[in-house]
């Protein structure tokens, strides 16, 4: 019984894994504001902002998913990322 009760297990995740996820993804659509912000009929100073904010949140957004789905998932996230990796 305990082999059954074990693979049920382990195919839920905890609901901190999901938010984790949910972070990552947030934090991977910030990072489109400093593409599209430059293109708004904005003042300088406020498309300034606009961006470093963005990139503020999107790095804080990925760094608190990290923490909560685990360090060897944030890395396989990471090296997907990575153009070095895409030929692979």
């Amino acid at each position: 019984m305990d082999k059954e009760a074990s693979a049920i297990n382990k195919g839920k995740k905890s609901i901190f894994y999901k938010i984790g996820i949910g972070l990552i993804i947030i934090s991977l659509l910030s990072w489109l504001i400093p593409i599209i912000v430059p293109f708004t009929p904005l003042s300088t100073k406020l498309k300034a902002g606009i961006i470093t904010g963005g990139l503020i949140f999107a790095e804080v957004m990925f760094w608190g998913g990290a923490l909560l789905v685990g360090k060897e998932v944030a890395a396989k996230f990471k090296s997907y990322l990575n153009p070095r990796n895409w030929k692979k």
